[in-house]
Order: C-alpha cells, then structure tokens, then sequence
C-alpha cells in the first residue's frame, strides 16, 4: 500500500505558500491506518524503547497507538504550562522566534530508552529539541520516527540519532 494515496496536500494552509499534509485522510481510513502502525512498529522495534514519546500535538496521534502496539508506555512531549504537576522544561529556536517544550518532572526513569515521535519532521527543530529534553532528564534517546518527512527541508540533519520515517516528499 502506498500510503501517500491516503495523505493529502492541502495548499496555502496555515497561511500562502505553504502545503500542508492531512494525514486526517489516513487516520480514518482503517485499513491504511493499520498499515501505517505496522509498519512504523517495526521501524521502531529495532530500537527497543521502554516508551515512546509523542510531540503535541499531532505526534499524540501516532505516538500513543504505536507505544500500545509495542507494548510500552507513551509520554507527552507538550508546549509550555500544558501539563500538570512539576515540569522540566527547554527552550529551543525556530526559524522565526522560539518555543518551549516540556515534560513532566517523573515521567522518566535515568536511563530509560525512549524513541521520539512526531507525525512530521520538517526543519528538525522541535524533535531535535525533543531529544535533549528527554537527555536532560536521564533518557536514552536511540532513535526519532516520524510518519512523514519533508526531505527537501533537511531536518534529519538536526538530529543526532537514526530517525524512521514512513513517508517522504522531496519537494
């Protein structure tokens, strides 16, 4: 199955010029979505992660099925003031200004092996800026996985780590 066929280009969304991809169109599409798990399953298998971490929000979509489909735990990589209790917090550059993203102060034990997972890697910033959070607080970061990747961007070259992709566009 090509999973492309279920993803589609919605031009000058959220503002002119830009193309964004709905994967809406395979999320509920049973059969396509499926795929889409099995295959990133065993993308990040190999990996052997005790949790898999999701990025707000879209990443929340594919991270959450696929820790359940691994059999780990899933954690939540969210924006600043969005999660409950003490929080470790990481400032991080984008193209225009900056950002933050955080996690809770306990949901990591040192050591623990986590794979970051968003629904898109583009410039590679925010999942750079998800795996040193987690090394800040005592992860093994073995891998990034993201169902798609905007190649031409070059964000794999941000990150440190192997990073699984599903689908890729080059243009």
């Amino acid at each position: 199955m090509d999973l492309k066929d279920h993803i589609r280009g919605i031009p000058d969304f959220p503002k002119p010029g830009i193309l964004f991809y709905d994967i809406s169109t395979l999320l509920r599409d049973a059969d396509a979505w499926q795929v889409a798990m099995g295959r990133m399953a065993r993308a990040v298998r190999a990996y052997h992660p005790d949790l898999v971490a999701g990025v707000e929000s879209r990443g929340f979509l594919i991270a959450a099925p696929l820790a359940l489909k691994l059999g780990c735990g899933f954690i939540m990589l969210r924006k600043r003031g969005k999660l409950p209790g003490e929080t470790v917090g990481l400032d991080y550059a984008l193209e225009y200004g900056s950002d933050r993203i955080e996690i809770q102060a306990d949901a990591v034990r040192p050591g623990q092996r986590i794979v970051v997972v968003d629904d898109l890697l583009a410039t590679g910033g925010t999942m750079a800026a998800g795996i040193a959070l987690l090394r800040r607080v005592g992860a093994v970061v073995p891998a990034a996985a993201a169902l798609i990747e905007l190649a031409f961007l070059n964000g794999r070259m941000r990150l440190d780590v192997p990073c699984e992709s599903l689908v890729s566009y080059d243009r």
